[in-house]
């Protein structure tokens, strides 16, 4: 990492609310679509260019309230989203209508996950459950044995396995591991002492991390038979998002005073983004509450901020 630094290299504006969540896919690196508390969806074409790094394509209306989390397939051709208005909803990113509408939680749901192997949908709820649901918008099981909100989810297939899982975190200030095949709940991971905000999976699947409101950064094994910690970092406030990046052993990790960007090697954090808020006269800064990478050909960092805006930052690495 010492050979790396990140540079802004523009701004994506059109949501009227923060910035919640970004989805990537690995098949089309031109594609980006974005989720806010303003309650839409925004598909991005990518240019690239200084002066306006990418345009908006069309607009996802549908949901009644906040927009909290969205995946992507693989393809781009789908995108999976969860709202407060207490469902989840599958779209179809060519014309922007929704498939499915997975209907069945009580509560906000804050979390959605697929899992393309098994083409499993996976929800997390302030209602303390997990759900699964088949791509048809049929609920298939809900897990249960958390006893707070479960803020974060991600179904995932771990590289050189047939284990179908998923990974949920909690403001119980637990995460668990769930086998999609048998919906038994495999381990549980204590650590936190405060509730967890968020989960991301490495690019091979095989590491978890989480973060949340004590500021403790930790990264999970998940391919052992017995799963285990590898990694702690604290940072000392509360984490928003967190993202693997897909080029580098390191992570990018959102506060309230920048994105942080730690290498897991020399367990240091190597670079703190944060961009000039020109004329603001809030009290506080914006922050990012989303992040996500581009796909594996570069390095780029999409950030979503409490002002509305998705800002892009490239890894750039000297000769």
């Amino acid at each position: 990492m010492s050979d790396s630094s990140f540079v802004l290299r523009g701004t994506l504006e059109g949501h009227n609310g923060w910035v919640t969540s970004l989805a990537t896919c690995k098949e089309d690196e031109t594609l980006l679509v974005s989720a806010s508390r303003d309650k839409t969806l925004i598909s991005w074409r990518l240019t690239g260019e200084q002066d306006q790094y990418g345009v908006p394509i069309r607009s996802f209306v549908g949901h009644n309230h906040i927009i909290e989390n969205i995946q992507l397939t693989s393809t781009g051709g789908f995108v999976f989203s969860a709202s407060w208005d207490k469902t989840a909803r599958i779209w179809n990113v060519a014309d922007g209508t929704v498939i499915r509408t997975l209907k069945g939680h009580t509560s906000d749901v804050l979390s959605v996950s697929y899992n393309e192997p098994t083409s499993h949908v996976v929800t997390a709820s302030r209602d303390k459950t997990v759900k699964v649901w088949n791509v048809n918008g049929e609920c298939i099981s809900t897990l249960l044995g958390h006893n707070d909100w479960v803020t974060s989810v991600k179904a995932f297939t771990p590289a050189k396995t047939e284990n179908h899982l998923a990974f949920s975190a909690s403001s119980d200030k637990t995460a668990k591991l769930w086998d999609l095949k048998t919906s038994r709940c495999l381990a549980d991971f204590k650590g936190h002492n405060g509730g967890i905000n968020v989960v991301a999976t490495s690019p091979d699947q095989t590491l978890i991390a989480t973060g949340g409101k004590d500021g403790k950064l930790f990264i999970w094994n998940v391919k052992e038979t017995e799963p285990s910690c590898s990694f702690t970092f604290d940072l000392n406030e509360e984490i928003f998002a967190v993202a693997f990046c897909p080029t580098k052993f390191c992570v990018a990790v959102s506060t309230a005073s920048g994105i942080k960007i730690v290498d897991m090697e020399s367990e240091k954090t190597v670079e703190n983004l944060k961009p000039e808020f020109v004329g603001l006269t809030k009290a506080a800064d914006p922050y990012a509450v989303s992040l996500n990478w581009s796909g594996e050909s570069n390095s780029v960092l999409f950030a979503g901020y409490t002002d509305n805006v998705i800002r892009v930052w490239e890894m750039v690495t000297s000769l």
